[in-house]
């Protein structure tokens, strides 16, 4: 690992990759450069590593130029870093990411290899045209588990697991939206029924129906602001305690907690929008002589 071999086994992921791979997965480049045509079995044998790797292997290092080899380092097993890419996700979406090392095809050439595609295509149309297409480059070339990214996630055991957990958070999610308009409407609707004199003096002073909307559904907005503010705190800190149900989003993710104030704040103001008509409808000599 440009170091003398102190005895411990490093373990780390391998992988033979053409130079169009990191191309067609858009992964970037995070230091060195990226694998090119040149590098084949007549040149020094040369491979990058991801960002696992580098942060394990070379901490507060600079990995670009250093050489890495068997336990033994024998001659013919040296590879020098020349570059350093993110991480590409291989394993379960809840496992570690694991150390990775990848070597170009061309240095170590095998009969057996996955092919990548990229397509602005749905993915799952262009799968039974592969096999014809890759047998007319090469009729002796057997082809099996075509299959598209995005099924091989949404098959995996991780994925269904918190699918699952998810769908499941989601339902109570939604019942507890269903309880939270009803029992907000159930409060204006008893404050509206508890103000019925106020009103019926304010319209018979000459308010406007409009003024009656504003009074009620201000009201409503007080209590909505606060439970948003007080539930969006909330929710950061219960998603910080389920970061590993969590793939590609942070707790804080800025669009989702924005998305969920709209909706329970739209929700919550169409609950109070039927008590203030009702304020705004009120007759006031009804209402007066009620009282």
């Amino acid at each position: 690992m440009g170091k003398p071999y102190n005895g411990i086994h490093n373990e780390v992921n391998e992988r033979q990759v053409s130079v169009g791979l990191f191309a067609t997965l858009q992964v970037r480049l995070k230091n060195g450069r990226f694998f090119s045509d040149a590098d084949d079995v007549g040149k020094p044998k040369v491979m990058m590593i991801n960002q696992a790797f580098a942060q394990k292997y070379f901490p507060g290092e600079d990995p670009i130029g250093k050489r890495v080899g068997d336990t033994e380092l024998t001659p013919t097993s040296i590879r020098e870093i020349i570059g350093v890419v993110e991480n590409i996700k291989e394993a379960g979406l809840d496992q570690e990411q694991w150390p990775t090392e990848y070597e170009p095809f061309d240095q170590s050439p095998d009969s057996y290899f996955s092919l990548v595609l990229r397509t602005s295509q749905d993915a799952g149309s262009i799968l039974p045209a592969l096999s014809p297409l890759i047998h007319s480059v090469n009729p002796n070339v057997g082809v099996d588990s075509e299959r598209t990214m995005q099924g091989r996630i949404d098959d995996s055991e991780a994925a269904y697991i918190h699918r699952s957990a998810a769908y499941l958070v989601g339902g109570f999610a939604a019942l507890a939206l269903l309880l939270g308009v009803v029992g907000l409407y159930g409060v204006i609707a008893y404050s509206v029924s508890q103000r019925t004199r106020e009103i019926g003096v304010r319209m018979a002073l000459g308010a406007q129906r409009s003024s009656v909307y504003k009074l009620v559904l201000g009201e409503a907005a007080k209590l909505i602001g606060v439970g948003v503010v007080v539930g969006l705190a909330g929710s950061v800190g219960a998603a910080m305690l389920m970061g590993k149900l969590l793939f590609g989003v942070q707790a804080w993710d800025a669009g989702t907690l924005i998305s969920v104030a709209v909706v329970l704040g739209a929700a919550a103001m169409m609950a109070s929008y039927f008590p203030a008509r009702r304020a705004a409808s009120v007759n006031p000599t009804e209402a007066l002589r009620a009282e």
